[in-house]
């Protein structure tokens, strides 16, 4: 499958571009999907639009995350990082700039693996602006020279595919524009057949990935150890709760990473049998445990029925004596 990208600012004809291209493939007997993406419709803004191209049914949706070819109509784009132009680049992209720069400078200026070809920029486009009553038509040259770039489109089919886009604009405008495309198409004739067909793999072919296993660090690590040295280990923290968390071991799934991590004055100990320890002294009832405990083993009660409770069991256990 054929992935192209266009890449240039509102009203530089990107999304004409896609339809001229797309047009042409289907006319060489391709299945074809081209559309344009953008925000607000306002001229100078960074716009993108795509073009996929295959003998088989085109079931991939969405931007093109992998391209074969990258078609820039404004070289200010590529340092743009919000223009996304290098997004998905590899060595199998070939980049198209529109520039007065040569390959060379682009290359060294991108550090990029990806063969960069230029688009000759022509003279008129240098000082053109927005206000201008003749704006030189780029989309027409990108699509042109993608076009030969891709070796699979004609000479004469693109300028089928061109007169059909845009022959309600009339014959003038059509004539400007096919000249103008048909210079740009033996322009890369040095590069016919460049841009190769990608193969991506299918989900039949997926292979999961290798997990990287990480050792689990200590509570003394990752929270806050009250008792660790240079602490303040004698201020009775407990002494300002209101509410008592309350662990209920028969719901407790030894989860203890989790409440003891997510504590924060590390005031939730682990017992050597892997069950976690409230630490009362210095619990001060925030009762976060009780929130991120995923059994719904913690619970809470008021700190003065938790008293009660602590005094019956008291005598009840000084009677058994």
């Amino acid at each position: 499958m054929f992935r192209i990208r266009f890449h240039g600012r509102g009203g530089q004809g990107m999304k004409t571009a896609s339809r001229i291209l797309g047009t042409a493939f289907f006319m060489e007997g391709y299945e074809v999907q081209d559309a344009p993406r953008y925000g607000a419709e306002r001229r100078g803004a960074p716009i993108f639009a795509y073009v996929r191209a295959d003998k088989s049914p085109v079931n991939e949706r969405g931007i093109i995350s992998h391209p074969d070819l990258v078609v820039v109509s404004d070289d200010t784009l590529v340092g743009m990082p919000a223009a996304g132009v290098m997004q998905g680049i590899d060595q199998h992209t070939v980049l198209l700039i529109n520039s007065h720069e040569s390959a060379e400078t682009w290359s060294q200026r991108l550090n990029t693996p990806a063969t960069v070809l230029i688009l000759p920029a022509r003279e008129d486009a240098r000082e053109a602006t927005i206000d201008r009553a003749e704006l030189p038509y780029i989309g027409s040259s990108c699509a042109a020279a993608s076009a030969a770039l891709s070796n699979v489109i004609s000479r004469d089919v693109l300028a089928k595919a061109l007169t059909e886009e845009l022959e309600h604009l009339g014959n003038e405008i059509v004539k400007q524009n096919l000249d103008i495309a048909l210079t740009a198409f033996d322009a890369m004739s040095p590069h016919v057949g460049i841009v190769k067909q990608s193969f991506l793999p299918s989900a039949t072919d997926y292979k999961k990935p290798e997990w990287i296993k990480l050792p689990f660090e200590s509570a003394e690590i990752s929270a806050p150890a009250i008792h660790a040295g240079i602490t303040s280990v004698e201020v009775r923290t407990g002494l300002w709760r209101t509410m008592r968390p309350i662990i209920n071991y028969e719901k407790c799934s030894g989860c203890w990473w989790i409440c003891s991590t997510y504590c924060p004055d590390g005031a939730i100990n682990v017992t050597a049998e892997g069950l976690p320890e409230i630490d009362y002294d210095h619990c001060k009832g925030c009762l976060i445990c009780v929130a991120q405990c995923p059994p719904h083993a913690i619970e809470s009660i008021p700190e003065h029925i938790a008293k009660q409770q602590e005094i019956s069991a008291a005598s009840f256990s000084g009677d058994k004596t």
